[in-house]
């Protein structure tokens, strides 16, 4: 296997030490058993270097090789399990958008939505038949970014769900964001959509919140000039599934798929580091 290097002379399974200090303050404290103590407990820092390894490479769990030093395929997948029911995904996610806040790079002028289809290898929730692709079974990630493409919140739902219907559930998901003093920023002022998103009923609940919707209509041709502002969701996508295991859903379970799909999220936080990371 050819080793592709980041722009830093990284590989994208490696986290830099930056990173590393804000991860690790986020994760579960471990209290150490003074009788039977068991095995100690591998580096949470490895093993977050092999959780990265099997996204980026998409080989399943128990083929990640023990030569790497990130421990089993298991104690990763366990340890995944652990940080994402301990919240450390979306803390982190969250963090990383104050960070951004506070520096000034954060622009919620707009916010462009838009979704993409992934295969879906097993059938499970959040699955469905998707309707173009000869029905085969898959999912779909639903996507909000702020103007840069910075990703503000991720959705899953089944291939065969109208992109419409998730354009509520992503505005709401959008995170309080901190980073300067008064209220926290939850909601863009203009947000928009292509052609999937036309539903008048819709657009009226988009300005409840106090957001202004630009959403193209179909029927007309194209060229309405939405697409100078849509294009940064579409590199946000790309970016999220810039990892093989991204692309291709393997697993059941929803709580499976969502701490992948949740940590990826910080990969276009992640504005100081060299490489674009990403779950």
């Amino acid at each position: 296997m050819v080793a592709t290097e980041t722009r830093g002379g990284r590989k994208p399974w490696e986290v830099d030490d930056g990173l590393w200090e804000r991860i690790e303050r986020l994760l579960p404290v471990i209290e150490w058993r003074f009788r039977y103590p068991g095995r100690r407990r591998l580096d949470g820092r490895r093993v977050l270097c092999g959780i990265l390894f099997v996204l980026y490479t998409g080989i399943p769990c128990r083929y990640l090789p023990q030569e790497l030093g990130f421990g089993s395929g298991m104690t990763c997948w366990r340890r995944l399990r652990e940080w994402n029911e301990a919240g450390v995904w979306q803390r982190l996610h969250e963090l990383l958008l104050a960070e951004l806040r506070a520096a000034g790079r954060l622009d919620l002028s707009r916010a462009p939505v838009d979704s993409s289809h992934l295969r879906a290898m097993k059938d499970g929730a959040a699955t469905g038949p998707f309707p173009v692709d000869r029905g085969e079974t898959g999912s779909k990630h639903h996507v909000i970014v702020e103007a840069h493409g910075i990703s503000l919140a991720v959705t899953l739902t089944g291939g065969n769900r109208n992109d419409v219907t998730q354009l509520i559930p992503l505005v709401r998901a959008v995170p309080p964001i901190r980073g300067k003093r008064g209220q926290p920023l939850r909601r863009p002022k203009h947000l928009y959509a292509d052609r999937g998103y036309d539903h008048e009923s819709y657009r009226d609940q988009v300005r409840r919140f106090e957001i202004t919707p630009h959403i193209a209509r179909r029927g007309t041709e194209h060229g309405s000039g939405l697409g100078v502002h849509r294009w940064v969701v579409e590199g946000a996508i790309a970016l999220l599934h810039w990892f093989r295991r991204l692309r291709i859903r393997w697993e059941i379970r929803v709580h499976g798929h969502r701490p992948v799909w949740v940590s990826g999220q910080f990969g276009s936080c992640w504005a100081d580091s060299s490489s674009p990371v990403a779950v």
